[in-house]
């Protein structure tokens, strides 16, 4: 019998962060560029949403969740990376490090389900346009919003419920960043009810983004089937949101494929640009996404510069 010695560590150390010298200052100041744009573009999409009324319609309000968990996600990124380029000693508590789990694995999961709510919204408009208003009333909008957030929140509660309470024998995570899977690999015992649960968790999403290629499937045949101002109404509402869906789950893949295989022979910085992407790029991009292709959003963003 092999017997490990776990114990119950207070910090965790974080391995890919290198000692730069001075570039780190050059580091900072990207990153905290990145962080004030999205910061500043989210907002202003926020605030315009909410202050037009021609505006509050479920659609842009499900835009307006989007750009709220945008924020929820990069706050719980950004502000931590800011503090480790700048820190000597890359460490973390394990309270902080679970904490920031939490936000990011919750970030991820109410983008798909948002991404999911707003393909069954144009599914309805394109789809069912008669039936549209009858379908997407107010009171189903809040209730769509409500489970958006609600459900992934559960989900990750219960994640979190699991993998806090476990024995480790290492407190070395080899990412830049928190890692729920990564903590779990530390484990001295058997975690096989943390596998179960991660793999249920996981087909969940697979099976909304199966619903979702199935939204999307359903509505290109409408277009092609309809008339020409039909498939260009479809394909200007549409495009940001297939646009934004494609570029959050080649995010999330980079992420898997990082994670559940062996890549140490992959470049160090691309491995950090992959683990990365899913958490930088949609807030980075989804505001101009949107911003440039919906009509609406862009005719009172022109009226507010100019």
């Amino acid at each position: 019998m092999i017997i490990m010695n776990s114990t119950k560590y207070s910090y965790f150390l974080l391995s890919p962060y290198i000692e730069t010298g001075l570039f780190k200052y050059a580091f900072f100041m990207i990153i905290m560029c990145i962080y004030v744009v999205i910061v500043c573009s989210n907002v202003l999409l926020i605030v315009v949403i909410c202050m037009n009324r021609s505006l509050h319609e479920p659609m842009y309000v499900f835009l307006c969740s989007l750009f709220v968990n945008e924020l929820f996600g990069s706050t719980g990124l950004f502000p931590f990376l800011l503090v480790q380029i700048l820190s000597d000693i890359h460490t973390v508590s394990a309270p902080l490090c679970f904490l920031q789990i939490f936000l990011v694995y919750a970030y991820g999961s109410v983008e798909f389900t948002n991404l999911a709510v707003m393909a069954y919204d144009r599914f309805i408009a394109i789809c069912y346009p008669l039936h549209y208003h009858t379908h997407m009333t107010h009171k189903k909008t809040a209730i769509l919003i409500a489970l958006t957030w609600l459900y992934p929140f559960f989900a990750i509660t219960i994640l979190m419920s699991l993998s806090v309470p476990l024995q480790l024998c290492g407190n070395i995570i080899n990412k830049v960043y928190c890692d729920n899977y990564h903590i779990v690999k530390l484990a001295c015992y058997d975690t096989t009810v943390n596998n179960v649960y991660g793999l249920t968790y996981t087909a969940a999403f697979i099976g909304i983004v199966l619903l979702m290629i199935y939204s999307y499937c359903r509505i290109l045949i409408v277009c092609f089937s309809g008339s020409k101002q039909t498939r260009q109404k479809a394909v200007s509402t549409c495009s940001p949101h297939l646009a934004s869906l494609l570029n959050f789950s080649l995010g999330c893949f980079f992420e898997i494929i990082q994670s559940r295989f062996d890549i140490k022979n992959v470049n160090n910085v691309v491995r950090i640009f992959s683990s990365l992407y899913w958490l930088t790029c949609p807030p980075l991009f989804n505001p101009v996404l949107y911003g440039l292709n919906l009509t609406k959003i862009r005719i009172v963003c022109k009226s507010l510069f100019f």
